[in-house]
């Protein structure tokens, strides 16, 4: 039995006798230095008491490779989570501002820096809801201060070993791949700092993006050599060593989240949501368009297909041993063809709807949630409900 799978049955048994969402007591309070933290409620004992971070730190260079830190470093959607967790009467949001005002983006959420962290942690958070990029030498891994309380707090996210390999994404298709029974387009590697390709050897259309990409920055449908040249060249410029260059799909694209394990469940599946109205080629970001406009969940359809993909993205799941939703994108490789696993996305997107001038704003995760009957306040509640301790995730290393 591998690593992971003894982790997963000890968890399973530890978190069989608890309900969905149970809380610690948090640990004793102290004074912090920079940061004034507020709760929401006084009632905090029985129940959560959730800290949502965000992305302050700087993603570090790996392999020669430059990870885009998002504008705004994600705190739109924290303080989506944090706002809607906010008016459960389950749950007690912990916020900087003593007052939050949901306009403002950072009144909601905490800094993913140590003294951040602490200061959450500090201010009584049993949870921590890490809505950033982790990685190996993140505080929440490294940390002596953060470590003394390991084993009270739990985290919803990844394990941060686990997400800087995983982050990789032509490490992660290469390992399906090695597998032997997942459906993926061909694809070759391009080091774009040292090696020097003949692109008119390749058959074009091809799309040419970064291994430690974000979302759709840098994915591009090169359409002959000179394309893909300029491309793999502005990359470069951008901080990108490592670029993945894989067959063009044709095909309807889709995408399927798949949620961690339960006490009484293994890795599973929302139901597909289909994607369409592309911008040449590839699906646009969606905050240039919302997903709403070009998405929707699949339901009662009769093509096999989109179980069997579905089928595939929880073993993929159950491979990397994920501790926290993530999404992956597939396509047809032509019009009726059956699906293929393109991009394994580690921190999916948690946008969603609540506060002022965010209806549009739900994620593809949340359009499959709502295909189950789960509204945005449903999904956080079940989100929340699969975290684990601090020193269960730092302890999970990746396959390699």
């Amino acid at each position: 039995m591998c690593t992971m799978q003894r982790f997963t049955r000890a968890v399973r048994r530890a978190n069989s006798s608890r309900p969905l969402l149970s809380g610690l007591l948090p640990p004793p309070c102290a004074p912090a230095p920079h940061y004034a933290a507020f709760s929401s409620s006084a009632r905090f004992l029985s129940r959560p008491r959730v800290a949502v971070l965000y992305q302050e730190i700087d993603p570090p260079v790996i392999a020669g490779n430059v990870k885009p830190k998002k504008p705004g470093g994600y705190k739109d959607s924290g303080a989506d989570i944090a706002y809607n967790l906010s008016l459960s009467s389950e749950v007690d949001v912990l916020t900087l501002a003593s007052r939050p005002d949901p306009l403002q983006d950072a009144d909601w959420c905490f800094p993913d820096n140590e003294q951040g962290i602490l200061t959450a942690i500090d201010e009584g958070a049993t949870h921590l809801w890490a809505n950033t990029i982790l990685f190996a030498s993140h505080p929440l891994q490294t940390s002596a201060r953060i470590a003394q309380h390991e084993n009270k707090v739990k985290v919803v996210g990844q394990g941060p070993l686990i997400v800087e390999k995983y982050d990789d994404k032509d490490f992660v298709n290469s390992l399906l791949r090695k597998q032997g029974s997942f459906t993926m387009p061909e694809a070759w590697t391009i080091h774009a700092k040292t090696d020097s390709p003949d692109y008119k050897s390749y058959s074009h259309p091809l799309v040419a993006k970064p291994a430690r990409g974000r979302g759709s920055h840098g994915v591009k449908v090169c359409r002959d050599a000179a394309q893909m040249s300029a491309h793999i060249k502005q990359l470069a410029s951008e901080g990108t060593n490592a670029v993945i260059v894989e067959e063009f799909l044709a095909g309807e694209e889709a995408t399927v989240t798949v949620m961690p394990p339960t006490a009484d469940k293994g890795h599973w599946s929302l139901p597909v949501v289909a994607r369409f109205n592309h911008q040449d080629g590839i699906a646009p970001y969606n905050g240039t368009v919302a997903v709403t406009a070009n998405s929707r969940a699949v339901v009662g359809s009769d093509d096999a297909a989109y179980a069997d993909v579905a089928r595939e993205c929880e073993r993929v799941g159950e491979l990397l041993g994920t501790t926290a939703p993530i999404r992956i994108d597939v396509r047809r490789f032509s019009e009726g063809s059956k699906f293929a696993l393109f991009d394994v996305n580690m921190k999916p997107n948690m946008t969603g709807p609540g506060r002022p001038g965010r209806d549009e704003q739900a994620s593809l995760t949340l359009l499959a949630a709502e295909a189950l009957g789960w509204d945005y306040k449903e999904l956080l509640r079940q989100v929340l409900g699969t975290s684990y301790t601090l020193e269960a995730l730092k302890k999970l290393t990746p396959r390699l």
